[in-house]
């Protein structure tokens, strides 16, 4: 199975920084006691698990069959990104519920399972071709450019101003690994590196 592909834009004299998860099967289902007519939407599910900033689909709700998931399984955009309000609810920003029928029962919160970041360390590198084996114009590794939060389940690239700023290539290629306690690599996402000068100086 290939990695996913994500291309990205880094802007010359900007910090570059971003936040990825690592999803994994078998889904996991939470079940759905109570759902808000309200903006943003309130689900209330004893102790969901599901971590701030997580991917969540919902499915089987009845009375509020709006908010189901509109494919089976779900599809990418079934998907919501759920702030979490407490161990016990979620709230979903994207979805205004105020206007669809009252919940009346049943329903889960579907979500894939969070992969455990512990034991793991991360590396990244910018070159001009995926076959290139001089210096990477760019090298990361975790825990100084990497940072890999197992209790959030976030996985933070940060590249400073100060270095994109130097960066004198216009595009190049990518791939970010996890390397597990045991030297198992898995490609965690790869794609195309844009680099945008920068204007305000």
């Amino acid at each position: 199975m290939s990695s996913p592909t994500q291309d990205i834009t880094i802007v010359k004299g900007a910090t570059f920084s971003r936040v990825l998860r690592w999803e994994s099967t078998p889904f996991v289902y939470k079940a759905i006691t109570a759902i808000t007519k309200a903006a943003p939407v309130s689900i209330t599910s004893t102790a969901h698990g599901v971590p701030d900033g997580w991917r969540v689909a919902i499915v089987s709700v009845q009375g509020m069959r709006q908010i189901n998931a509109k494919n089976t399984p779900p599809r990418a955009t079934d998907f919501h990104k759920a702030t979490k309000t407490s161990a016990d609810v979620i709230a979903l920003n994207d979805v205004n519920s105020s206007e669809y029928d009252a919940w009346t029962s049943g329903g889960y919160i579907m979500y894939y399972t969070p992969v455990s970041l512990s034991g793991y360390t991360a590396r990244m590198q910018i070159r001009p071709t995926a076959e290139d084996t001089a210096t990477p114009l760019v090298s990361l590794v975790s825990p100084t450019d990497i940072v890999l939060d197992d209790t959030a389940k976030t996985i933070t690239i940060t590249i400073a101003a100060s270095a994109t700023a130097a960066y004198t290539f216009l595009s190049g290629v990518y791939d970010l690994e996890l390397v597990s306690s045991g030297s198992v690599v898995t490609k965690l996402l790869s794609g195309n590196v844009t680099v945008e000068s920068e204007v305000t100086k």
